[in-house]
């Protein structure tokens, strides 16, 4: 089994250490805030993933948390970075962190290790670093990218059952390496240069994203039309050349990979001279996506000045905690905007940075005395929601279904006043 250090304690570095401990793996996780560290190693998990707190506790024996460098280089042989790649105010990726870990590596490392670049990075950044690395001596170091695929939620599964696992390197021999690092996982390989496995990450999230903008669009169309955009959806998504997948209508993509990934491929492409319309749209679409949640809100209450609105799941998705670019924040902001009062909840996501915002810890609480309800992350508690205690509490009792969660007819026939994104007012049940 080999030793691996693992540079970054954040979502990725977190999952895909505990993994390959899981797999038998030694591995070392450095990071260089003290109180994360400090919280590991004390046995608490500081982000939400379903089943991650007990795969780091099965391995305590082969994990170890660190903020020194040197302990976590010492005998590997292999320096995973899985840091950060932030966009920044012109939309690039933020390499800072990236630089850092290059930067810090000692300069005697023995033996041939290899630094494997997890992080999402723009294309020509391998190149850059093995650049970097040459200028330091440390040429005889490999480089091999090796971009990840985690799903925030079901990263596990995600991790030990690929779709593929894609090993870009300069040499031969070092994406060898990486492949045989990862025996006892069932995926297809795709040994690729280091250019087009750093492609490969951008190029998938932005398709998917790019899937979900045109199924919203088709959504507002069915709105326009009287169509159903969920028979709509199943009848495209039969078609074996398309499939069905990210098919389904919302009030937009948000978290830490589309909106980042999506910009940053846009970014790629622009500074190069080529401008990527398509991406264009596909962002604009989503942007004014979340904003249709308030125009649903004014078509039935009018005003919204004074009106107390009831936002149901914060996190962008669910089975997570993740708030990056979540569709609540922009739709939060727009309701103060017009005067509301708005409340919140969500199981596991309690932000402290929503100002103005009055989060609760049940959905009753959240939705009492409310003028409306709006179902923005699709957890399952939600799936109640059309209930005679909810249009009890409610003083108007209307739902704005940002997820098409519930049954158009069924929530009506509970007494509630119905929005959905494309749905009409009769309409087949939804598959969840």
């Amino acid at each position: 089994m080999a030793k691996i250090g693992m540079f970054g304690a954040g979502y990725v570095g977190l999952v895909t250490g505990a993994c390959f401990a899981d797999l038998g793996h030694e591995v070392v996780i450095r990071d260089i805030l003290p109180d994360r560290i400090e919280r590991l190693r004390a046995g608490e998990v500081p982000i939400y993933e379903p089943g991650l707190d007990g795969v780091l506790e099965r391995n305590r024996e082969r994990l170890s948390f660190t903020l020194d460098v040197r302990e976590a280089v010492e005998d590997a042989e292999f320096l995973y970075v899985a840091v950060g790649t932030p966009p920044t105010e012109s939309g690039d990726a933020d390499l800072a962190a990236v630089w850092s870990v290059i930067d810090e590596l000692p300069s005697d490392l023995p033996g041939r290790p290899i630094v494997v670049m997890k992080s999402t990075v723009p294309v020509g950044t391998g190149s850059h670093v093995r650049a970097r690395l040459d200028a330091r001596g440390l040429g005889h170091v490999g480089y091999v990218s090796n971009p990840e695929f985690l799903a925030e939620g079901s990263a596990l599964a995600d991790f030990k059952s690929p779709d593929r696992i894609v090993v870009g390197a300069f040499e031969p021999p070092d994406a060898e390496r990486v492949v045989e690092l990862h025996d006892g996982i069932d995926g297809e390989v795709v040994r690729t240069d280091v250019p087009s496995a750093e492609l490969v990450k951008l190029a998938a999230n932005a398709f998917l994203s790019t899937r979900i903008s045109f199924i919203n669009e088709i959504a507002n169309v069915c709105e326009l039309v009287g169509a159903d955009v969920v028979d709509v959806a199943r009848g495209v998504g039969l078609d074996h050349r398309l499939g069905p997948h990210f098919l389904r209508a919302g009030i937009g993509f948000g978290g830490s990979c589309f909106p980042k990934d999506v910009s940053a491929l846009k970014q790629l492409a622009g500074n190069e001279g080529y401008p990527f319309m398509l991406l264009h749209a596909v962002w604009e679409v989503n942007e004014l996506q979340k904003r249709r949640v308030v125009q649903k809100l004014q078509k039935h209450l009018g005003s919204l000045r004074g009106k107390q609105v009831a936002l149901l799941g914060l996190a962008f998705k669910p089975n997570t905690d993740d708030m990056r670019e979540a569709p609540s924040r922009v739709i939060a902001y727009r309701l103060l905007a017009e005067g509301a009062a708005v409340r919140a909840w969500d199981p596991v996501a309690h932000p402290t940075d929503l100002v103005g915002i009055e989060l609760h810890d049940s959905i009753i609480d959240a939705v009492r005395d409310a003028d409306a309800a709006v179902i923005v992350t699709e957890w399952p508690e939600l799936a109640t929601l059309a209930s005679a205690e909810v249009r009890e509490a409610m003083a108007n009792p209307l739902i704005v279904d940002g997820r098409n969660l519930l049954d158009p007819e069924a929530t009506q026939a509970a007494g509630f006043a119905y929005e959905g994104i494309g749905r009409p007012r009769r309409a087949s049940p939804v598959t969840v």
